[in-house]
């Protein structure tokens, strides 16, 4: 009598991979839209300030708001989806951003525009875990690297375009358009969402961890806000307070978190030195990527004076490489695993690091053509696989725990490459001023071409700090074990394996 396999027919894998591509764009929509808007403000802030009659410290806050209204329900994301499904929970947030994108395009006041971006900010805030999570628990075990893949491309995809888009609008239509345009995103995907996206079993959940649902989000938000204020100084009271604030409210959490039955985030996966080293890779690989991110569009536009819609033009090729290698990366990391991935991508973001140090007052937007498709290609080889390898090193119950856990965490990340890349920026280019006053006439002011050459060596010394950063984080890549198609099969539970959890409704 012949046995029977496990194993599906290729016909087989192959409707199993295509049938989740049409849920698959409901979910890539609503994570581009709530990206797209994390960076599109920025661009804004001039005309918004115009308009409004007020100050830029007070717009400022239209950015911050929705970036701390964010870290505030991440570490929620992960019990909710237990409690109450991923399905409901995904498109309840995608309205709430939706509702949220529709009244920040209608205030005549900044402090309307700072209460709807709050709003915008808490459904945007549990789509990324959410998605990630949702993602990872539809996917066949021998297709998650490629399915994750594809999900990536609007994670790298919609920082790099939001800027050009956000310049376009404003500067020739209304900064209203950047909210405006997330309508119809925010329709389709509710529409496809609501038919096709399949129900994923709950996982049983003893009771609300009440503590933890006040301290978690106060310790993010925080520390989000502390260190983001670190770029104005770090000794100031506002930064002060938010790592103090934060710090106090971390260190309350992690010990709530480790005596609950029923933690809001699985802390307990740190025992797992896998799971361990793979995030220490992804916070120095975060830092690295994110830094770079914020960085070259920062010289662009302050020392060689391009527009935000041009310094957006100059940048699409990043973002082109990034998306085109997303999907190869899943690929590759079902056949080889994370580690190589890793650190050929740091690896390449650390020769485009190189690159950018060398400018100087005569870089032009074709100088940066080589670094910026290097440095995209090195974001689209690692990022999704190592939040693959992350979730592939945790049970499948826990894998939305775990999302939420590491996007919280690299909210604070991205926020401290920010503020401690402005610092030493700053130190550097105060120290050049201090070289030169030095070397002029007494009494002379310095000569305005001195001072951008000392901002554009400033730029070139920060770059330099970065490239060890960045080559560091390839060195801990190495230790990274394989962890591609055969960790994520042996995470999952024979259920999972047969996707018996799941009911289309």
């Amino acid at each position: 009598m012949e046995k029977t396999t496990a194993k599906s027919s290729p016909a087989a894998e192959e409707f199993r991979l295509t049938s989740i591509m049409v849920p698959l764009l409901a979910i890539i929509a609503g994570v581009f839209m709530v990206i797209l808007d994390s960076t599109a403000m920025n661009v804004a802030l001039t005309k918004l300030a115009a308009d409004f009659n007020t100050g830029l410290p007070t717009l400022q806050w239209t950015v911050t708001a929705y970036l701390l209204a964010q870290a505030a329900v991440i570490p929620l994301a992960g019990w909710l989806s237990d409690r109450y499904g991923a399905k409901t929970i995904f498109l309840t947030s995608v309205c709430l951003f939706t509702i949220g994108s529709v009244l920040c395009a209608t205030p005549n006041k900044a402090e309307w525009l700072i209460v709807f971006r709050v709003l915008q900010g808490l459904g945007g805030g549990f789509v990324l875990p959410v998605a990630m999570a949702y993602v990872f628990r539809l996917s066949p075990p021998h297709k998650v690297g490629a399915v994750m893949g594809m999900m990536g491309v609007p994670i790298l995809f919609a920082p790099a375009i939001g800027p050009t888009l956000s310049g376009w609008l404003v500067e020739y239509h209304s900064w209203r358009w950047i909210f405006l345009l997330n309508i119809p995103i925010g329709i389709i995907c509710l529409l496809i969402g609501i038919k096709y996206l399949p129900k994923v079993t709950r996982n049983s959940v003893a009771g609300m961890d009440w503590i933890g649902m006040i301290l978690g989000p106060l310790a993010f938000a925080s520390l989000s806000y502390g260190v983001s204020e670190g770029a104005h100084s770090w000794t100031s009271d506002k930064t002060l307070t938010g790592l103090i604030v934060g710090g106090i409210a971390l260190v309350a959490f992690i010990i709530v978190e480790l005596k609950v039955r029923t933690p809001l985030l699985e802390l307990r996966v740190f025992r797992s030195i896998d799971f361990s080293l793979g995030i220490l890779v992804q916070w120095v690989g975060q830092f690295a990527l994110y830094g770079a991110i914020f960085l070259m569009p920062q010289f662009l536009q302050q020392a060689r004076g391009y527009g935000a819609f041009d310094t957006g033009l100059i940048l699409i090729p990043q973002a082109l490489a990034s998306g085109l290698m997303m999907p190869l990366s899943g690929f590759l990391f079902d056949k080889i695993g994370v580690r190589w991935l890793v650190v050929a991508g740091l690896s390449l973001v650390s020769g485009a690091i190189y690159q950018y140090s060398l400018v100087d007052a005569t870089t032009v937007g074709s100088d940066l053509i080589l670094p910026l498709i290097m440095a995209g290609m090195g974001m689209g080889l690692m990022m999704m696989p190592l939040n693959t390898h992350l979730m592939s090193k945790a049970p499948r119950n826990l894998v939305s725990r775990v999302t939420a856990l590491t996007n919280g965490l690299q909210m604070v990340i991205n926020s401290l490459a920010v503020a401690s890349l402005v610092t030493i920026l700053t130190s550097k280019i105060k120290h050049n001023v201090s070289d030169l006053a030095v070397s002029t006439a007494d009494g002379a002011a310095v000569d305005p071409k001195l001072m951008l050459e000392a901002s554009i060596n400033g730029y070139a010394g920060t770059f330099h700090i970065m490239i060890f950063i960045a080559l560091f984080g390839a060195v801990l890549g190495l230790v990274l074990r394989r962890g591609s198609q055969q960790a994520v099969e042996a995470a999952a539970s024979p259920g999972d394996k047969a996707q018996a959890g799941i009911m289309h409704g």
